[in-house]
């Protein structure tokens, strides 16, 4: 997904439009992770993008998008834009001490 959100639409309340635009992203996240993995992949990974415009648009997490869109909103920006795009991924195993110290904190002495 690469695209240009406006914000201030003729005839759409604003706080209903932003929920609009919000549920769209969330969609197609949710569609993107249905599908089927290629072989040797453990989860679906979002590369992201967020920024006023295409031009300006910087790498962020995906769990900061929201709260990026509000912060736009809350300046009164006009616009902006996000770039969600799904790769397959693979979990990197833990190191061997590290699973060890995160039991022992819930071991009975």
């Amino acid at each position: 997904m690469r695209k240009t959100f406006q914000l201030q639409v003729e005839g759409k309340h604003p706080d209903r439009h932003l929920e609009a635009i919000k549920h769209e992203i969330r969609k197609y996240i949710k569609r993107e992770r249905r599908r089927d993995l290629p072989e040797g992949s453990d989860f679906w990974d979002f590369d992201c993008k967020f920024g006023a415009a295409e031009e300006s648009a910087e790498v962020v997490h995906l769990s900061a998008l929201t709260g990026l869109i509000d912060g736009v909103v809350k300046e009164g920006g006009p616009q902006f834009y996000v770039e969600v795009v799904a790769k397959a991924a693979k979990r990197a195993p833990r190191a061997p001490g590290e699973a060890a110290a995160g039991a022992s904190e819930f071991e009975e002495d």
